[in-house]
């Protein structure tokens, strides 16, 4: 494989935040190479005869650039060797007809995939544990308390194995100074950090509620004494035990809601992760087109003045360099334009199979799979699996990573096949409409696919269920 080869394969796998630093770097370390400014096309198009491959590569054309040229600036890519061929003209807009009325637009996905970046839940209560009185032995609790906390927040570590971790350094510490510090810990914010158990985390908070509040004393009975009775959703046993109708056993259920039974995932170690669409798909005149996103896109172009030196400097040295740099020039610029015409190529054969998504929705979503796009485009699946990866596609239903409109496919009772995602959104919907006093087991899923001809086993639906993170139905259970 060449040098030039493995330049286009990790272009073509970079996503386009990468693909910009990327480019940012040959920048730096290629002088032939320059960012395009705005306005400069015409001047580069009046100047583009004088830059050629002074090693016999006179290929390029003296004519004005086409408008593909101007868009995307490539100047020069006519000179540049065929041995990475692409696979459709840079300016291929795929369009065809659709055979279903237009879907509704809706908001698109938020580009910014979590908030800004904010401290871990241990370096944000040790921030507190410094500004708190506490003593050299307090301390080394203190922190060992929190070094000892899962990402919910919850103490994984018993007082007996605290004391061990403590006591090396400093001795005869006692269970009881452990279990005084972890009060305080547990009064930190996020309130209620550190509990031992949900029922201690859920107490800590509700203990700062004011004791007039409506239903006070029996949410905290309920906390106290039956709160395995509410994880279970047993509300039939709650309103007996606790003598309360079901209409006053859900205000005290309210209250008690207002809870955060997991403290601890309010502070988050995440980082801002920006999605820049590839592609975009919008309706014109009643035909889906798909183009590429050119904000995105890197424009880059040949140093004009360079490019003259390189032709004409002779044989010296700095000659020698400078027609070294405008090769590396233009096998880079070639691998950016076979990167963008792939990628345009692959999103639209995954719209052209994926149009009743655009149409309908996820319910409307075909079984496709990687082989599928792959023969379409006579490319090996390798080649898919990189372009699909890491890159995004703007619909009108919002932005999507391409490799999500590929899945795996379930057989019907008529002998088609049905999409493992439009299966998962079947089972969304069946779940949103039901009964929540009688929430719709795995096996009434199963059952209700069934009558619309879709036969998929209870295991698999419980499958579907936990990928999209839907509790079991007794836990969907509700009062009202």
């Amino acid at each position: 494989m060449t040098p030039q080869l493995q330049q286009a394969i990790r272009l073509l796998q970079l996503s386009a935040l990468e693909l910009q630093a990327e480019v940012q770097e040959a920048l730096e370390t290629n002088p032939l190479l320059e960012m395009t400014e705005e306005g400069a096309q015409d001047e580069r198009a009046d100047s583009k005869s004088g830059v050629q491959d002074h090693d016999g590569d006179n290929g390029a054309s003296s004519d004005q650039p086409d408008q593909s040229d101007k868009d995307i600036n490539l100047q020069d890519s006519q000179s540049i060797p065929e041995d990475l061929p692409v696979d459709s003209a840079w300016d291929d807009v795929y369009d065809y007809a659709p055979t279903a009325m237009a879907a509704p637009a809706v908001s698109d996905r938020d580009f910014e995939q979590s908030d800004s970046a904010t401290p871990s839940l241990q370096e944000h209560l040790k921030w507190q544990m410094m500004l708190t009185p506490f003593s050299d032995t307090d301390a080394a609790i203190a922190e060992a308390i929190i070094d000892s906390l899962g990402e919910d927040g919850y103490l994984q570590t018993s007082l007996e194995d605290l004391q061990q971790s403590v006591i090396d350094e400093f001795e005869d510490v006692e269970l009881d100074e452990i279990e005084a510090v972890l009060r305080r810990v547990q009064h930190f914010d996020p309130l209620g950090v550190a509990g031992r158990d949900l029922r201690e985390t859920l107490l800590i908070q509700f203990r700062q509620y004011d004791k007039n509040v409506e239903w006070y004393a029996e949410a905290r009975l309920l906390l106290e004494e039956h709160i395995q009775l509410l994880g279970s959703r047993d509300y039939a046993q709650l309103t007996r035990r606790m003598k309360l109708s079901r209409e006053d056993l859900q205000k005290v259920v309210a209250l008690i809601q207002q809870l955060n039974p997991r403290p601890g995932a309010t502070i988050s170690d995440s980082h801002s992760e920006y999605i820049v669409p590839d592609v975009m798909v919008k309706k014109d005149k009643g035909k889906w087109k798909v183009e590429l996103n050119t904000d995105s896109l890197p424009k880059v172009s040949i140093n004009q003045h360079y490019a003259r030196m390189a032709q004409n400097g002779g044989r010296g040295e700095d000659t020698t360099y400078l027609k070294n740099q405008m090769k590396e020039a233009r096998w880079f610029i070639k691998s950016l334009q076979s990167r963008h015409e792939t990628l345009l190529k692959v999103a639209s054969c995954i719209v052209e199979h994926q149009r009743g998504f655009l149409e309908y929705g996820e319910e409307a979503m075909k079984p496709l799979v990687l082989h599928d796009i792959a023969e379409a485009v006579e490319m090996h699946e390798s080649t898919i699996s990189r372009v699909t990866t890491r890159k995004y596609m703007r619909t009108p239903r919002g932005v999507f990573e391409l490799k999500y409109f590929f899945s795996s496919h379930v057989s019907t009772a008529s002998g088609g096949e049905c999409s493992a995602t439009a299966i998962r959104a079947l089972i969304k919907k069946l779940v949103a409409d039901e009964n929540v006093t009688k929430p719709l087991s795995d096996s009434k899923i199963a059952s209700l696919l069934e009558d619309q001809g879709i036969n998929v086993a209870r295991r698999t639906i419980a499958k579907y269920r936990e990928a999209m993170m839907i509790p079991p139905s007794n836990e969907r259970k509700r009062l009202t």
